[in-house]
């Protein structure tokens, strides 16, 4: 309303004034723009408007014919920004249009770039980095429901937290028959030379320091569907026990098999003795499989009957290993799921994942001395403190 009458006004007054503007003011025209306001040798320097045509560009403070102190324009989509200007340059602004408030640093076109802060209507908002007029580089903001996000963005789009692999986080492996060996070739696993060398290679990392990590826990795989067992896992199971490492048993979740058999026969084939790790469902479907299945529902379902079972016999919550792409795909449409239970994810990116998280695998290449070949390395969702709560309380009792 205020723009729409001091345009009005000052398109009136340019085109009463023609050449000669009122006292206390004077016009400047320039090919197709106008200046009407204070004055100084000739320059703007004052309070004045500059218009283009019709359109208001600048309305505000001037210093020797340069936009310098507060005053209002428009960006190239028609909102408008108030801000302070130092030498024909915004130092800092702020524009409000229908979704929210942005407060912060603009570029020379009038788009948020820099640091600022967005605050929408709906509760939501932002502190970080800009660029382009959205969200890009570091920040920390709020969901409309209330989700707490902190990491990195990219063109507006949330990442997660760029990770950064140090000897104070807590690693673990996950191992099945194949660390054993392929065909006739047999290996052993060495359990009392386990570290952890090499975080992989198939995707990008930050490292700080040498990667000499302790191998706190071990996953092993015990069963799969109905009727596979790993050969290896109840010497294995021992072996990591005898040498004081935190274990659990993992089974591989099968689309065509009945899921209370499953259970039953994970139950049978694996052990849960005072202090193993919870155990673990993987899920690993293609999207072919879930509709063999009968669609997303039903696979959750199987899913829930899996899990009720494996709760109720070892007194703990199981854990849901899943993809990054399962996360994006199919887990909100499981909400009880993901407020009952805990994630361990696959994502082999630079990103920490964006769910409730227990464990992150982070790659399938690692090194590890003790044991021939390729090892999954994961990283626990915390520190030591956070570790011994999670042993503490979540383990089997």
């Amino acid at each position: 309303m205020f723009y729409a009458l001091l345009f009005a006004v000052l398109t009136a007054l340019v085109t009463s004034c023609a050449d000669t503007a009122p006292a206390g003011t004077a016009t400047i025209r320039s090919g197709k723009t106008v200046y009407v306001g204070q004055t100084a040798g000739g320059k703007p320097d004052g309070y004045g408007v500059l218009m283009l045509g019709d359109s208001i560009v600048y309305s505000g403070q001037w210093k020797a014919g340069r936009r310098c102190g507060y005053g209002t324009a428009a960006d190239s989509l028609g909102r408008m920004v108030t801000a302070l200007w130092s030498v024909d340059t915004i130092v800092r602004g702020h524009r409000a249009d229908s979704a929210g408030i942005y407060t912060g640093e603009f570029d020379s076109c009038y788009i948020a770039s820099g640091h600022g802060v967005y605050e929408a209507h709906g509760g939501a908002w932002y502190d970080g980095a800009w660029r382009g007029g959205m969200p890009d580089g570091f920040g920390c903001g709020v969901t409309h429901d209330g989700k707490v996000q902190v990491g990195e963005w990219a063109a507006g789009r949330y990442r997660g937290e760029r990770m950064t692999y140090t000897a104070e986080r807590i690693y673990g492996i996950d191992i099945s028959r194949y660390q054993h060996g392929k065909g006739r070739k047999k290996y052993a696993i060495n359990w009392g030379k386990l570290r952890i060398t090499h975080l992989g290679d198939i995707s990008r990392k930050k490292v700080s320091g040498q990667v000499d990590y302790p191998v706190s826990f071990v996953y092993i795989k015990s069963t799969e569907g109905a009727s596979v067992r790993n050969p290896y896992y109840l010497s294995d199971y021992r072996k990591a026990r005898r040498h004081g490492i935190a274990v659990g048993a993992y089974h591989f979740f099968s689309p065509t098999s009945d899921a209370s058999r499953q259970a039953n026969y994970f139950l049978r084939n694996s052990r849960f003795a005072k202090g193993d790790l919870p155990p673990v469902l993987d899920v690993e479907p293609t999207p072919s499989q879930v509709r063999k299945m009968g669609g997303t529902e039903a696979m959750f379902s199987r899913i829930r009957t899996w899990l009720g079972i494996v709760r109720r016999r070892t007194g703990v919550r199981p854990i849901l290993y899943v993809s990054q792409q399962f996360v994006n795909k199919y887990l909100p449409s499981a909400p009880d799921i993901m407020r009952d239970y805990m994630v361990w994810i696959a994502r082999y990116g630079e990103y920490r994942p964006d769910v409730r998280l227990v464990f992150w695998q982070l790659c399938p290449d690692g090194r590890v001395s003790g044991i021939r070949g390729d090892v999954d390395i994961n990283v626990f969702n915390g520190y030591h403190d956070s570790f011994g709560k999670f042993i503490k309380e979540e383990t089997i009792r």
